[in-house]
C-alpha cells in the first residue's frame, strides 16, 4: 500500500527525485498551523522518526517527525510563520546528499493542496464542513534572529519554555540559537530572572493587544457553537465522601512501596465511567440523525496548559482498575503540559471531567464538549457538620460538591438525575465499583 508522503514523489527534468513535505492536519479541527521551530538545518541526513519541527495546531504545540530518511534540502516556510494552510509545502527532503544544493533556489509559488488528514480517534466527533484554507504566501528567507521586544511572541522550544518556568526566568531579549532565532534550552544561560515590568501601551489604550492563539481561537469557537446549539441545563448534588477518602487512604498505604500515589481524581473517573455503563444515555452524542451511545467510556480530562484548555483521554475507564487510571491520567497530564500529546490522546472521548476543587471552588457549571452530553464539574471537598442525637449532638463528614452539565436532545431531565444520582451512589459507596 503506497503512503501518503510516498505519493508525494515528484520527478522533474530541472531537479532530482524529491520528495515534497507538506503541512498535514495534525487534528479533525485544524485549517492552519505555526512552524514555531525547525529541529533540523538544510542539509541535515534525517532518520525516520527524527523530530522535524514543531507545530502549533488548533489543539497543541506537537513534534512533527521526519517523514522520509534522505536530506533536508531546503526549508521552504521558515520558524515563526503563522497561518500556514493545510497543505501548504513546508520543505523539501532529497534521498541523495549531492542533490541538496540543487534546491538551494527553488522557490514555491504554487497554492497549497490538500495534505494527508489527521488519523480518525476511536470515538470521533462529528467535524463540520469548513471552507479551504486560503493559501499562505510565499515565506520569504529567514532574517537574521534579532533579540525579542515586549509585546513580540516569542519563539521557544517546549523545554525551554518549561525551564523558564520552573526557574523564573524570562525569555524577553533573548537571542535564540535554534533554527530561525527559536529560543533553545541551551540559550537560557543569558537569561535573567522574570520581574513584573509596567506594560508598554499605545497612547490612549488602556492595556495589552495579545495575539490570540491557534489553540484559543478553536477553544472560543468551540465553546460558543457549544453554548448557542446545546440546550444545556444543569443537575448539582452534594457527595459524601467519607468511603472514598478512607478507601484511598488505605490504598496508597498499600502502593507506598511502588510509589504510586492515587488522587481524588482517579476515583472520580471510575465512578463516572460507571456510572455510564448503568445509565448508558450518558454515555452517548447527538451526531442529528441519530443519537449513539458508546459501548466503551472513554473519560475526557480537564487540563489547563500555558497554551490552553485540553482535555486528554482515559480510554476504557469503565474497564481499567483506579491504579491504571491514576497511572494514565499522570502521564497525560505531563504530556499535556509539555505540549507533547498525540492527537489521538486527546481527539474524541464519550464523557468529560472538569475539577477546579484544587483552587477552593465550591461548585460551579461547565460548558459541554461536543458532540458528548454530558460533562461533570467537580468542586472542592468540605468538613460540615451534620445534626445527629449522639453526646456531641452531631458529627463530622466530607463533602463534595458536583454540576453536570447536560445535554437536554440527548439526557432528559429524568435521565441525568439517575446518572447523576447512580454516580454519588459509586462514590459514596466505592467498593461497589469494584465489583
Amino acid at each position: 500500500m503506497v503512503t501518503p508522503w510516498k505519493q508525494q514523489l515528484r520527478y522533474y527534468a530541472d531537479y532530482p527525485d524529491h520528495v515534497k513535505v507538506q503541512l498535514p492536519a495534525l487534528s479533525p479541527t485544524m485549517e492552519t498551523g505555526t512552524i514555531v521551530s525547525w529541529h533540523k538545518k538544510e542539509g541535515d541526513k534525517l532518520n525516520e522518526g527524527d523530530l522535524l519541527a514543531e507545530i502549533e495546531t488548533d489543539k497543541a504545540t506537537m513534534g512533527f517527525e521526519t517523514p522520509e530518511e534522505g536530506y533536508l534540502a531546503k526549508i521552504i516556510v521558515p520558524a515563526g510563520t503563522k497561518n500556514v494552510a493545510i497543505g501548504k509545502l513546508v520543505c523539501i527532503i532529497v534521498s541523495d546528499e549531492a542533490s541538496v544544493t540543487v534546491f538551494k533556489d527553488f522557490k514555491d509559488d504554487a497554492p497549497a493542496s490538500p495534505a494527508p488528514s489527521a488519523p480518525t480517534p476511536a470515538t470521533p466527533p462529528p467535524s463540520p464542513v469548513t471552507p479551504p484554507a486560503p493559501a499562505a504566501p510565499t515565506a520569504p528567507s529567514a532574517p537574521k534572529p534579532l533579540p525579542t521586544t515586549p509585546g513580540e511572541r516569542i519563539y521557544a522550544s517546549p523545554l525551554a519554555k518549561r525551564l523558564a518556568a520552573e526557574k523564573g526566568l524570562s525569555l524577553q531579549g533573548l537571542i535564540g540559537s535554534g533554527l530561525y532565532g527559536a529560543i533553545t534550552s541551551k540559550d537560557l544561560a543569558g537569561a535573567s530572572v522574570a520581574v513584573s515590568q509596567p506594560a508598554i501601551t499605545a497612547t490612549g489604550v488602556p492595556g495589552v493587544d495579545v495575539p490570540v492563539s491557534n489553540i484559543r481561537a478553536v477553544i472560543a469557537k468551540r465553546l460558543l457553537e457549544s453554548k448557542q446549539t446545546i440546550p444545556h441545563y444543569y443537575l448539582s448534588i452534594d457527595v459524601k465522601m467519607d468511603a472514598a477518602l478512607e478507601m484511598r487512604e488505605q490504598f496508597n498505604k498499600m502502593l507506598e512501596k511502588d510509589k504510586i500515589k492515587l488522587s481524588v481524581n482517579d476515583i472520580i473517573i471510575k465512578g463516572m465511567a460507571m456510572a455510564c455503563k448503568k445509565v448508558p444515555e450518558g454515555n452517548s452524542a447527538w451526531l442529528g440523525e441519530i443519537i449513539r451511545q458508546y459501548n466503551n467510556v472513554d473519560v475526557s480530562v480537564a487540563v489547563s496548559t500555558e497554551s490552553g484548555l485540553i482535555t486528554p483521554i482515559v480510554f476504557s475507564a469503565d474497564t481499567k482498575g483506579i491504579v491504571q487510571i491514576s497511572k494514565d491520567i499522570k502521564a497525560l497530564a505531563t504530556k499535556a503540559r509539555e505540549g507533547k500529546l498525540q492527537p489521538q490522546e486527546f481527539q474524541g472521548g464519550t464523557i468529560t471531567l472538569s475539577n477546579l476543587g484544587m483552587f477552593g471552588i465550591k461548585n460551579f457549571s461547565a460548558i459541554i464538549n461536543p458532540p458528548q452530553s454530558i460533562i461533570l464539574a467537580v468542586g472542592t471537598t468540605e468538613t460540615r457538620l451534620i445534626p445527629a442525637k449522639n453526646e456531641k449532638g452531631f458529627t463530622i463528614s466530607q463533602f463534595m460538591s458536583v454540576t453536570a452539565s447536560c445535554d437536554h436532545r440527548t439526557v432528559d431531565g429524568a435521565v441525568g438525575a439517575q446518572w447523576l444520582s447512580a454516580f454519588k451512589n459509586f462514590i459514596e459507596n466505592p467498593t461497589t465499583m469494584l465489583l
